[in-house]
């Protein structure tokens, strides 16, 4: 399960902000969707929600697998999802889903993504200690369990040491450490209060994010991206891209003298290349 390793070196595995279905998915192909090699414009939260609207793609255990197909050619790219507390998923065995791992297919990939699919239900089949997943209560140990699992797949398709040559250089370090060391993903929450002809505040801890988007013009200005769009773009579309950042709503209220308040998350992968 290689593009699963890959996703754990790239820090591509979340925790998820909510245990609402559609937020997870949304929010794990909007990680996808941000990664440098996957063409701009890849609808890869449409295709997704699209396809699991047809077909449950739980696998049952707590795993669900959800993916989308993209006529490109490239690497087979997934991210992963935990949801500490369980998703409503609709599972086969009624059990809450707690890891959402979501592929993106490219067209030469499909017979990858097919021999990958088929080795996780093997190990998810074999394995002794799928309960745990259902009790850990922090991301490295997630991690770690993950690395465990890959690490029982290789022994059902052959012999293989990098799972546990990573999860050995894993666990001599604290979460905090190991997310730094390798994670390439920002993700922080940002809260809007916007209002009828006023300029929007912005509300966050990232000081790049916060110049950014503190800068952003009221009315067009040549090709500028300005105030308006970005928000008429996150109330109807629930997203909006701008320099490397992904904005991600989460949710809105309304209050008095058309004032509303967005709570968002703004997602941005470093490395691997430039931001789209």
């Amino acid at each position: 399960m290689d593009s699963l390793l890959d996703a754990l070196q790239e820090g591509r595995l979340i925790e998820l902000p909510d245990s609402d279905k559609f937020h997870s998915l949304q929010f794990l192909a909007h990680i996808i969707e941000a990664i440098p090699s996957v063409p701009s414009r890849t609808d890869v939260a449409g295709l997704v929600l699209a396809r699991e609207k047809n077909t449950n793609t739980a696998l049952g255990k707590s795993f669900a697998c959800p993916h989308a197909r993209a006529p490109y050619d490239e690497d087979l790219i997934c991210s992963i999802g935990w949801s500490p507390t369980g998703i409503d998923y609709g599972a086969p065995d009624g059990i809450p889903v707690h890891l959402v791992i979501m592929y993106l297919v490219p067209d030469n990939q499909r017979n990858h993504y097919l021999k990958e699919i088929s080795i996780l239900a093997k190990a998810l089949h074999s394995s002794t200690n799928l309960d745990s997943i259902r009790t850990i209560t922090d991301l490295n140990a997630v991690r770690n369990y993950l690395l465990d699992l890959v690490n029982l797949s290789k022994s059902i398709v052959g012999s293989e040491t990098r799972a546990r040559m990573i999860q050995l250089e894993a666990r001599g370090a604290t979460v905090e450490q190991k997310i730094q060391q390798l994670s390439n993903v920002i993700i922080d929450p940002v809260t809007i209060v916007a209002g009828l002809n006023q300029k929007p505040i912005f509300l966050s801890q990232n000081k790049e994010l916060i110049e950014l988007l503190d800068n952003l013009p009221s009315e067009q200005v040549n090709a500028n991206v300005n105030a308006t769009q970005f928000l008429d773009s996150l109330t109807s579309k629930g997203v909006f891209e701008v320099s490397g950042w992904r904005i991600i709503k989460r949710q809105s209220s309304d209050y008095q003298a058309n004032r509303f308040l967005l709570e968002c998350i703004a997602v941005k992968i470093i490395g691997n290349g430039s931001p789209k």
